[in-house]
């Protein structure tokens, strides 16, 4: 006997041993691998049902001299169970009935398990009973009507309550009560089969199973509704053609979201299906005895019923920023195109929307308060978060008086980036300069890329990647915001302008540069109508409410939608190809900072800093435009032709602009304007700027009392410098001599102001002036038949272009209007046309 227990013991404590390991390694398993929502669905599934099996057999073999050693194995094993089934039952899923709740699930997560009692293994803590249903199994439900009545009343709750609304498809065939078993679901507008129809409807299902089947065949995804097939019937004489086609739906129906749950026909031995043999309070599960939670109360279901019924006559709430990213951050490659969705469809699901080959450009439009700049930010939102910096590179430009595209680079309380923007504009309304700078250097990009693939003999992007995988050629987007900003004028801006586009819309699709147009005024979509090398290139139309010249003619979409929609069209307009889409709130800045600290967080090595070009901001004098440290020391080299930094450049590189003052006629500045602030800047810059490059002395002549306290702070600043009444009596000098004359046009002694500026260039005596005016300056070189030739160079502040045509080597003058804080630069030796610059802030108290 004693060996005989002995071996008992020994066998129990094995299976026990057996048991714990397997519940620890399903356990680990199901944790690690919890972001695999599928698969650790289905693991959850077996190791519950493994679990409670081996509980069972523990429990059956156990002696009442192990008993002690059975409830400590017990307690352990029970635990694992609750984790598991805390795991596999959500919310409304496994939620007691006292306190349920509908619960939708997050986007993208397959349903669980739907308890339907509890387990008796743990007489301190019933464990849940739980069964699997969507996407896993049928219910074959045997027992007492009203039992089992109660039992599917529960179960459909679960289902209904832990789905999105509409998810789930109800059809009830209940020839006895004629649909009054579970008319507590009417209002979600069930389909009830009468005694007569289950023909049809057992074929109509087998139909949509076939319909299924191809769907997933041919892009392996089904979206349509789960669909439970209830039958309530309490015979089991079918004909040979019904049960023939019940027995299809059997093995066919869970992998194509169909479901069974019947009472009094008995379906066919399957995998899928769940036998639950139940009497009063109780139910048998193979070896699992369940106490059965009681029916829900009936009117929970009809509460439950009208509350969903309503949201599905609004239809589902519109995606949110989050629901846009994708499950892994930047695992997409843009080898052969970029996808990211900007809105769901009025189904709920995700619209894509492409940028490639075909369609390569796009074209927003929409009036102010359509939501155009919450749809940009959506679509920049879906791209940033699937393609990384080495895939995807930006440059966002915002015509419109505004800073819509700030948030994107670092600001005064936000360190953070997006990783992916190269460049961003902001307030450019007043300077179209920086929008034809941006579209120079995308065709300069484009030359680069095309070069590139012509020594590999590469004719798109795809093949220059793969014929070069060392290279970096990311896919570039620019966004142009009110582009119709640029086009507006007839000048040579607008010309360059619309030439480059057209170029950069034709031959930017082979090389992975896409342009995205944005406009609010129909005049913006006008300017490109005349041009239809242009137009033709943006096949990929974003229509907002009330938009106009989007669509074609007979498309009529626009004009209907509502709020917070877009059409979506990539047959470049035409009837019949439009999308609908909803778009999320994507403009709250705190769900927007959050995101991108993210990505900021996960930036690579050596990803920059983009720039920002803000309209509003005056740039200051750099650091190393400044002399620092002791004075040069006489004997150092200076270069042939030191520059002079007379403001920042209107270019991506934000580039200072110099004038190159070498020992040749003609190298002097002139400053011309009233505007006696950004005069003495532009002095002061480039004096400082040339003291920084070595040994030189300065000769001040300030002539205006109003210039008086810039000229001081500059004479306190250089390292060397003297102050002079005029320019009569200036010293010669084996260093390069600069003389920096604040209205000149004051000065009494003309003859030797024509003498220096002729003369002195040659002996390193270059004049930096200020006149208030082009008159005045010709009257200091003689008169209105005087020779300017003097002058090489000039900086217009608010002086018309057409003031400046003696000055100018074309009729007429330059196309100038002056604007504050901006200049007209002009170095007869490097400019063919004149450049607009910004003049440095450099006198001001904080500088």
């Amino acid at each position: 006997m004693g060996s005989y227990r002995n071996a008992l013991v020994a066998a129990v404590r094995q299976e026990l041993a057996e048991a714990r390991g397997a519940a620890r390694a399903v356990l680990a398993a199901a944790e690690s691998a919890r972001g695999e929502a599928e698969a650790r669905r289905r693991m959850v599934r077996e190791a519950y049902t493994t679990c409670l099996n081996q509980l069972a057999q523990a429990r059956d073999s156990s002696r009442r001299d192990i008993q002690r050693r059975y409830q400590y194995e017990t307690t352990k094993l029970s635990g694992t169970v609750r984790r598991l089934a805390a795991l596999s039952a959500t919310g409304a899923a496994g939620a007691p009935w006292r306190l349920w709740a509908p619960s939708e699930p997050e986007r993208g997560n397959p349903p669980g398990l739907l308890r339907i009692g509890t387990l008796g293994l743990d007489e301190r803590t019933p464990l849940p009973a739980l069964v699997p249903l969507l996407d896993a199994a049928h219910l074959d439900l045997r027992g007492p009507a009203e039992i089992v009545d109660g039992v599917i009343t529960g179960v459909l709750l679960r289902a209904l309550g832990s789905t999105r609304p509409g998810d789930v498809q109800l059809t009830v065939y209940d020839p006895e009560a004629l649909g009054g078993t579970l008319a507590s679901f009417a209002p979600l507008g069930l389909s009830f089969v009468g005694p007569g129809g289950l023909n049809a409807m057992l074929d109509e299902v087998v139909e949509h199973i076939c319909r299924v089947n191809e769907t997933v065949l041919s892009d392996l995804t089904r979206t349509d509704p789960w669909r439970v097939v209830v039958l309530l019937a309490d015979t089991d004489e079918l004909s040979p053609a019904q049960r023939a086609q019940l027995d299809r739906i059997t093995r066919t129906g869970v992998a194509c979201g169909v479901h069974l749950v019947v009472r009094g026909l008995r379906l066919t031995e399957h995998h899928s299906v769940v036998r639950l043999d139940l009497t009063s309070g109780r139910a048998v599960w193979g070896d699992l005895e369940i106490r059965l939670d009681e029916p829900p109360p009936t009117e929970q279901v009809v509460a439950f019923c009208k509350a969903t019924a309503e949201r599905m006559r609004a239809g589902p709430p519109p995606a949110q920023l989050a629901d846009l990213e994708p499950k892994t951050l930047w695992a997409e490659t843009s080898t052969h195109g970029l996808v990211a969705p900007i809105g769901d469809s009025t189904d709920g699901s995700l619209v894509d929307v492409p940028l490639g080959d075909d369609p390569p450009h796009a074209l927003i439009g929409g009036p102010s308060g359509s939501g155009k700049t919450n749809l940009i930010y959506a679509w920049l939102a879906g791209l940033a978060t699937r393609y990384d910096p080495a895939e995807l590179a930006l440059y966002l430009l915002d015509f419109k008086e505004g800073v819509s595209f700030a948030r994107y680079v670092p600001g005064p309380r936000d360190p953070s980036w997006l990783p992916q923007v190269r460049l961003a504009g902001i307030n450019v309304n007043g300077d179209r300069e920086f929008g034809l700078a941006m579209l120079r250097h995308l065709s300069e990009e484009l030359r680069t890329r095309a070069q590139a693939a012509k020594r590999v003999d590469a004719t798109k992007l795809a093949e220059l990647r793969a014929e070069d995988p060392t290279g970096r050629w990311p896919r570039l987007v620019a966004v142009i915001d009110e582009f119709q900003v640029l086009l507006g004028g007839r000048d040579a801006v607008a010309d360059e302008a619309v030439t480059l586009l057209e170029d950069l819309a034709r031959r930017g699709r082979s090389q992975g540069i896409h342009l995205i147009l944005a406009s609010q005024d129909v005049s913006g979509i006008e300017a490109l109508w005349g041009r239809s090398g242009l137009i033709g290139q943006f096949t990929l139309r974003v229509a907002l409410p009330k938009a106009r010249r989007i669509l074609a003619d007979n498309n009529l979409a626009a004009a209907v939608i509502p709020r917070h929609h877009a059409v979506v069209n990539t047959e470049s307009g035409t009837a019949g190809a439009n999308q609908i889409v909803r778009l999320p709130d994507a403009g709250d800045r705190h769900v927007w900072r959050t995101l991108q600290r993210r990505l900021w967080r996960m930036r690579p090595d050596g990803c920059a800093e983009p720039r920002l070009f803000d309209g509003d901001a005056v740039p200051r004098l750099p650091s190393s435009c400044r002399p620092a440290g002791p004075v040069p020391d006489a004997g150092t080299p200076v270069g042939s032709s030191p520059g002079a930094v007379l403001g920042e450049r209107i270019d991506v590189a934000a580039r200072p602009a110099r004038l190159r003052l070498g020992r040749m006629p003609g190298r002097n500045l002139a400053v011309l304007g009233t505007r006696t602030d950004e005069a003495c800047d532009v002095l002061a810059a480039a004096a400082l700027s040339l003291a920084a490059q070595g040994p030189a002395h300065f000769s001040v002549v300030c002539l205006d009392p109003d210039a008086g306290r810039a000229a001081a702070r500059l004479v306190a600043e250089l390292p060397s410098a003297d102050w002079y009444d005029d320019v009569t009596d200036l010293p010669r000098l084996d260093v390069p001599h600069y003389v920096l004359g604040y209205a000149l046009d004051a000065g009494n002694d003309p003859v030797a102001l024509r003498r220096l500026l002729t003369d002195g260039p040659e002996q390193r005596t270059h004049v930096l002036g200020w006149w208030r005016s082009v008159a005045r300056l010709r009257d200091s070189l003689g008169g209105p038949t005087a020779r300017l030739d003097p002058i090489g160079a000039w900086v217009a502040l608010d002086v018309q272009g057409a003031d400046l045509s003696p000055l100018y080597p074309q009729p007429g003058g330059p196309a100038w209007y002056p604007r504050t804080r901006r200049a007209l630069f002009f170095d007869r030796s490097v400019h063919r046309t004149p450049e607009v610059i910004i003049p440095y802030e450099v006198n001001s108290d904080h500088t």
